[in-house]
């Protein structure tokens, strides 16, 4: 939507933070089973919500009686864990979801399939565009999720973004019609610094999902902790997406400055992986939730999910450890060339490797475009 060109990614021409749409053709059967959508809709809604309040019971509720014997509740966590989000994804759909380990190098004759499982304080990193590849890691991993904390967000309307015109504009030059639309290139937010990261439950990740930073974060809540502080105490692997918010999949968003670490990294394992989606069709809509909801954030989502009668469809890629930033063989200068030595280097080798290895464009945009992005879609619909 031309409304919307503001927010298009300067370099690639992509707009990352809308909604995708279905292509447009005839919906005939959407509407003829629109009524037995909408049924099966209310009894999945219920069922993953029912599944979501059984977790608040035994989760953070039945099982603490277990924490005396740190090795035997965390093991019963897992599991309840693992039962609860696999069932929730079996509800919306998801049969079966393959995990595919890839490589960035042609190995002949010789097996790619390597260990891919992360231990207490290895740090899993990824691409977010939805809740459910959160509820996919929660079953394979059971993993503590962190969220920056950045500092202040100082958010500026679209019209007053600091532009500059496109220097090529169709149309004869009468003043009049097209000719008179003036149309103009939006530069990218500049970064804002990350001081920190905080724990969140799995409920508190999925409903902060297409959230910005500081997510509802105040001065009020305890101070945020440096990730390698986390990292020391974690009794589980850690998840860290640092685009620090959802986009709609089309291109990866600017990495935020969350590591500060140079590569290969040598106190722990860091493990990368890239998950994509399918585009949405008239009966199945999308499974990126790049907008959030203003109230009850996913719920309308996944009633939107629910009411699909097909199978949804979602590709995860996981990058061979032998390739990844912590292995001891790993090449810096494959990767990146001519790189600040004081910039975060994890951060740009990890955004380099899941775009290769999810085929996927990176923009310069990052999550301090999408805060504006969402000032002004959130003021366009009032």
């Amino acid at each position: 939507m031309e409304k919307f060109s503001a927010y298009r990614d300067p370099g690639t021409g992509i707009q990352p933070f809308l909604t995708p749409v279905p292509p447009t053709g005839t919906d005939l059967l959407a509407k003829v089973t629109l009524p037995l959508r909408y049924v099966v809709g209310v009894a999945r809604t219920t069922l993953v919500l029912a599944l979501l309040l059984l977790y608040a019971a035994l989760v953070p509720g039945l099982c603490i009686i277990f924490a005396p014997i740190p090795a035997l509740y965390r093991a019963i966590v897992h599991i309840l864990t693992a039962l609860i989000a696999r069932t929730a994804l079996l509800v919306l759909g998801f049969f079966w979801i393959p995990a595919e380990q890839v490589s960035r190098k042609r190995r002949r004759g010789q097996n790619q399939t390597e260990s891919w499982n992360p231990q207490a304080g290895d740090v899993i990193v990824s691409n977010w565009v939805s809740w459910v590849e959160v509820l996919w890691l929660a079953f394979r991993f059971n993993p503590i999720f962190v969220l920056p904390v950045s500092e202040t967000v100082h958010t500026l309307p679209a019209s007053s973004q600091s532009s500059s015109p496109i220097s090529h504009t169709p149309g004869r030059r009468t003043g009049t019609g097209s000719a008179n639309v003036q149309t103009f290139r939006k530069t990218t937010a500049p970064p804002i610094s990350i001081l920190g990261f905080r724990r969140v439950s799995l409920p508190s990740m999925i409903r902060l999902t297409g959230q910005v930073p500081p997510y509802g974060h105040s001065p009020s809540d305890p101070p945020p902790v440096a990730l390698e502080e986390l990292r020391k105490i974690a009794d589980r692997p850690i998840v860290v997406f640092p685009e620090c918010t959802t986009s709609n999949g089309r291109g990866l968003l600017r990495f935020a400055k969350v590591f500060r670490q140079e590569v290969p990294v040598r106190r722990n394992n860091v493990f990368v992986m890239c998950v994509r989606y399918d585009p949405p069709t008239t009966m199945a809509p999308t499974l990126t939730l790049p907008i959030p909801s203003t109230s009850l954030n996913p719920l309308p989502h996944l009633f939107s999910l629910a009411t699909s009668v097909s199978a949804p469809t979602i590709s995860i890629r996981l990058l061979v450890p032998s390739e990844s930033p912590s292995s001891q063989l790993f090449i810096v200068s494959e990767i990146l060339t001519d790189f600040p030595d004081d910039d975060d280097q994890l951060a740009e080798v990890c955004a380099t490797l899941i775009a290769q290895i999810g085929k996927m464009k990176r923009t310069g945009m990052g999550w301090e475009d999408k805060a504006s992005f969402l000032d002004f879609y959130r003021g366009k619909q009032k």
